[in-house]
């Protein structure tokens, strides 16, 4: 059974999907980009800019399920150009501290309303993301 997340505290979607969607304790984002949740409208600005938009964003969604970064397990970024790669990278560590999630980085040929950035995100929202996986094949 799957739950719909929604919240203001991140932009509405602006197409058919959901800001969010939980089965059991995972939880799947949709791709966030650098929109201003109280306008809808993007934000000005460069990558830096729009990178810290995005992940305020993704915090505001983490929230609504009383969740934080920690909880993240995976992230994709999606870059316009991979010539921001190094910017985006600083802005993005700096929202996880220790034990930053699994990631991907890939350029994108064009993302929504011409922004530079994209990121979509996989979190548990239990303790479970941390045990060790035994081995059981005998």
């Amino acid at each position: 059974m799957k739950k719909i997340i929604s919240t203001s505290e991140a932009p509405a979607a602006i197409g058919p999907y959901s800001q969010g969607v939980r089965v059991g304790s995972i939880i799947f984002y949709s791709g966030q980009i650098p929109l201003d949740p109280k306008t809808g409208q993007v934000v000005s600005g460069g990558i830096d800019v729009q990178t810290r938009r995005v992940m305020e964003n993704i915090g505001g969604l983490l929230k609504a399920e009383g969740l934080n970064y920690d909880n993240v397990a995976k992230t994709t970024i999606f870059l316009a150009s991979m010539g921001d790669f190094q910017t985006v990278n600083e802005i993005y560590g700096s929202y996880f501290k220790q034990a930053p999630p699994a990631r991907s980085t890939v350029q994108a040929g064009a993302l929504p309303k011409n922004v530079g950035i994209e990121i979509e995100v996989i979190a548990v929202a239990d303790g479970n993301a941390d045990r060790s996986v035994a081995d059981t094949s005998g």
